[in-house]
């Protein structure tokens, strides 16, 4: 096992980078990656090893400045997308228009030094979280008092949560250019925490180079309305009735999303490819092996301490999960485009998703809420995410939405959320630019 953990590669093939196009760019990456990759006589596995963090979830070519900043009609006339974007009638800005800007000029924006990974910088958080998490369950287990077990569990549930997005930043590369530190730390945090390491990543890297496409994105895509009608009243109440949204991690690791097939844990899922049956081989046996100490833990302690002390706190993690991932891609007052076919293109997808503030949870769930370079530059870490959203805004304009100030805590997301589940439920089955609909007599409900 340990072997297949620490593989050179982690079981992924570099990404291509096609040149002599004209037009076309490389998918971004710090400029010693690129320098690395570019040395004449340079081993092929040192390219490998320095291409690795791409492939995790950069697309395989990115539209240029000059492709997005014009597109064909369907009649075969150029469209001037400044003037599509602020709108035909009265100036009005439309958020479905293709951007008068590329990716290039978003990352030109960006400081260099935004694209540095220091592996002791990200260390120092794992060694942050992993110390408050240890303490956190010493000291409830001392005093075991029903004051202080509700605020244990959602203390502790943050703190998983927090591991989770260590190891999320080891799965796109971005916790640091080591693809064998990153493969054994995101093992460690991920299993510890019951999510299959490499199925997961491999899954969530469909989702970043599939942002905003109605029917490839993985997390939370729409529902075709076709789809959405054939749906029973029991799935129905549970994907769009509160809280049941908030617990639907689990099942979606092993069951995925309706009108999807496959599972995290299974390697001959079509959610993979061939190459990567040994990844989920392994990623699998780490969390049966976690599932085993978790047993073993409970046969020692009995299972009511376990359930206040890891049980409660885990479901804690899921909805945390469950919501974040739900709201950078929903819930806008605006209502957001979501794209098929030729509309569709990373930068145009990827601009669909929201930033949002947390309050004092932005620090402890390190900076998860600075989604939008996120989800386009999945390569920054995330200590680098603030710098570089703010350099990058100007060159975004409209097409950012700013995020609503969050007191300290951020209590007023679950109504965004409420009311996002209960007004986005299903997008028409045609067209190449949607948007979500209302099913008014489950509105009603």
């Amino acid at each position: 096992m340990a072997r297949l953990v620490l593989s050179e590669c982690c079981g992924l093939a570099p990404l291509r980078l096609r040149a002599g196009r004209q037009g076309a760019i490389a998918a971004p990456s710090p400029p010693a990656l690129s320098a690395a990759a570019a040395v004449p006589g340079r081993p092929a596995s040192a390219a490998i090893h320095r291409d690795w963090a791409l492939r995790v979830s950069a697309p395989t070519r990115l539209t240029s400045a000059v492709e997005e900043d014009k597109r064909s009609s369907p009649l075969g006339e150029e469209v001037d997308v400044g003037a599509a974007a602020s709108g035909a009638a009265g100036g009005e800005f439309d958020p479905g228009a293709p951007p008068p800007f590329g990716l290039a000029e978003i990352r030109a924006a960006i400081p260099k030094h935004c694209w540095v990974k220091d592996p002791w910088r990200s260390m120092s958080y794992v060694l942050r979280d992993v110390v408050v998490v240890l303490g956190l369950a010493a000291a409830a287990a001392r005093l075991d008092s029903w004051i202080v077990w509700p605020l244990y569990w959602a203390a502790q549930g943050t703190m998983f949560w927090a591991l989770f997005v260590l190891g999320h930043d080891c799965g796109h590369g971005s916790f640091s250019n080591n693809p064998k530190l990153n493969s054994v730390v995101g093992h460690i945090l991920h299993s510890s925490i019951l999510v299959p390491y490499h199925g997961w990543r491999i899954s969530h890297r469909t989702h970043h180079q599939n942002h905003g496409h109605v029917e490839k994105d993985e997390s939370w895509h729409p529902l075709p309305e076709r789809l959405y009608k054939s749906l029973d009243f029991m799935t129905r109440k549970l994907r769009f009735t509160m809280p049941f949204p908030l617990l639907a991690f689990p099942l979606y690791l092993f069951a995925r999303s309706p009108g999807k097939t496959g599972s995290h844990f299974n390697p001959s899922s079509d959610l993979f490819q061939p190459n990567e049956k040994k990844d989920i081989i392994t990623s699998t046996a780490s969390w049966l092996a976690m599932v085993g100490v978790l047993a073993g833990l409970t046969f020692m302690m009995g299972p009511i301490p376990m359930l206040k002390l890891y049980g409660v706190p885990y479901l804690v993690f899921v909805a945390w999960l469950d919501m974040v991932t739900y709201l950078h891609h929903h819930g806008h007052e605006d209502k957001l485009p979501w794209y098929r076919g030729k509309e569709w293109s990373y930068l145009r997808g990827g601009l669909t998703t929201l930033d949002r503030d947390y309050g004092l949870i932005n620090n402890i769930h390190h900076d998860i809420g600075t989604h939008v370079i996120h989800h386009l530059f999945p390569q920054i870490p995330h200590y680098h995410l603030i710098e570089a959203t703010v350099a990058a805004k100007p060159v975004l304009g409209k097409y950012y939405k700013e995020p609503k100030k969050s007191g300290p805590l951020p209590w007023h997301l679950f109504g965004v959320l409420a009311q996002s589940l209960k007004q986005d439920h299903y997008v028409s089955d045609t067209g190449d630019v949607v948007y979500y609909q209302t099913n008014s007599s489950q509105k009603s409900d």
